[in-house]
């Protein structure tokens, strides 16, 4: 059965959301799902109109605190190398033991709003910002190894169902589990969710990843993929849900107080930094894509090896000149560090700077906490909202014979080779790629008390969905994951429904 929205059109007359999906232009859509890439696997590419559309349309949704991950706290740090990397990577601020690299972190929730409470069941962001001295090289990651989808072009409409409905206003249970139902792929990382570290009881007894797969090259050219994870070095601490309603309504700001005093009393919080590195000419014939955010690398394939240490210090004097306006890009590489074919994060390599741009401004790089502390910022790039002059009488054009700056001819990365036809294709599959084997996984790797919260928390939610529909799609996905889980979920369910 078809439900028919009425909107009212630019003259007045009355318009049906029925029919074909179109872009704000009116053109259909042909393919909703997945972002053009140049051949099986490869890049995505400028050309693909809606994608582009729609995260720039995503990104001006809200004014003025950020879409998502709008509630935050931050402090400044040190990031010291433990280890010789100089194998895999010529990036400078990795470059010898011992070697110390001042950082921002940024940690935050996603779906909330810039008054919500901290004690949430939601992932949690981990932006680091290191000011290295060939310019910021900003690692945007989260508390969780994966992700709900695996390409950038879902983005927008799966934020939309973690919001607040149109008619509502409200977050609905049945949007969100109608999206996750038909989007089998979010079935482990919902599983990660709704275990026990949903909840963190604070930001600094918590994990942070890199999540998505980046590229290290040497000096020689030599290509290696990489995932980062910072292992909390306080230990893994986690609020049961109970235990975060009382939290949330007795301290809303429970981890940014605890952050902050914290650090005032010189129990500064650490991690150890540790990367998987997985030789280039070993991805294409690995059991899973190595470029899909939904999946892990398992640790028995490539074994975490530790790099440094990361420790937080300093409390930023202003919270919104140094928090609220701070910005974080995984554009923002340097020599020897470059992205993947990972398609969420092709998408992000545009949607997050275009965010900024809008939020905070054309010139949001000029602030303090943005700017590079270890090197100066040499561009062409002048005037806009809160240019501050700072180029002077200099030439704002390259190549000239003034003295200005000038390329290197040396990329940051190295290139990969593509082939194929573009159009809207799936990531490539490999031998194990499907979207249920790493949350059945996971869901055997956890004890009998943690499968009861887990099954607990789900059941509970799944069971403020209306339609029956619904909720036997959501089950089904974590039935298909393990025989057991499903079963269990679906007694709980139906117990609470009634």
């Amino acid at each position: 059965m078809t439900t028919e929205a009425h909107v009212t059109t630019a003259n007045g007359e009355a318009a049906t959301t029925t029919g074909p999906l179109t872009t704000e232009s009116g053109a259909p859509v042909a393919d909703n799902q997945n972002s053009e890439t140049a051949g099986l696997g490869g890049p995505v590419l400028v050309q693909d109109q809606l994608l582009l559309e729609k995260l720039a349309h995503f990104n001006r949704e809200r004014i003025p605190e950020r879409v998502v991950h709008a509630r935050g706290a931050g402090a400044y740090g040190t990031f010291t190398v433990t280890a010789d990397v100089s194998r895999w990577t010529r990036a400078a601020f990795l470059s010898q033991v011992g070697k110390q690299t001042e950082t921002f972190l940024r940690f935050s929730t996603v779906a909330g709003n810039l008054g919500s409470a901290d004690a949430v069941r939601d992932p949690r962001g981990f932006a680091l910002k290191f000011y290295t001295e060939e310019g910021n090289y900003d690692l945007v990651g989260n508390n969780t190894p994966v992700f709900f989808i695996k390409d950038a072009i879902k983005f927008p409409d799966f934020i939309h169902t973690q919001k607040r409905d149109p008619y509502t206003g409200s977050q609905e249970a049945d949007n969100v589990w109608d999206f996750w139902g038909l989007s089998p792929e979010s079935t482990h990382q919902v599983t990660w969710l709704f275990g026990d570290r949903g909840i963190p009881a604070s930001y600094r007894h918590m994990n942070g990843y890199g999540s998505h797969t980046y590229q290290w090259s040497n000096e020689a050219g030599e290509v290696f993929w990489v995932k980062y994870h910072f292992k909390t070095d306080q230990g893994i601490k986690n609020l049961t849900t109970d235990e975060a309603v009382r939290v949330s309504g007795m301290d809303p700001d429970s981890h940014h107080r605890d952050l902050r005093e914290a650090i005032e009393r010189g129990d500064f919080p650490t991690w150890t930094v540790q990367v998987q590195i997985m030789p280039a000419d070993e991805a294409a014939n690995y059991r899973f894509n190595p470029f899909d955010l939904t999946k892990v690398w398992p640790h028995e394939d490539y074994p975490p090896i530790e790099i440094g240490k990361l420790e937080l210090n300093r409390n930023p004097d202003n919270v919104f000149a140094e928090v609220e306006q701070s910005i974080f890009s995984p554009a923002h590489f340097v020599p020897g560090i470059g992205p993947s074919p990972d398609k969420m994060l092709q998408g992000r390599l545009f949607a997050y700077g275009d965010a900024h741009r809008y939020r905070v401004g054309i010139n949001a790089d000029h602030l303090p906490v943005n700017r590079p502390h270890a090197t100066v910022a040499r561009t062409n790039s002048r005037d806009g909202y809160a240019y501050d002059g700072r180029h002077g009488r200099s030439k704002n054009y390259e190549p000239n014979s003034f003295g200005g700056p000038v390329e290197t001819g040396r990329p940051l990365w190295q290139p990969l080779a593509v082939t194929g036809a573009t159009g809207n294709t799936e990531a490539p599959s490999h031998a194990e790629d499907n979207d249920f084997v790493q949350a059945g996984n996971l869901y055997r790797l956890m004890s009998e008390e943690e499968r009861e919260r887990l099954i607990a928390n789900l059941a509970g939610f799944i069971a403020k969905v209306s339609r029956d529909d619904i909720v036997e799609r959501a089950v089904n996905n974590f039935r298909q994951a393990d025989t057991d889980y499903g079963k269990r979920l679906e007694a709980a369910v139906q117990a609470l429904r009634g």
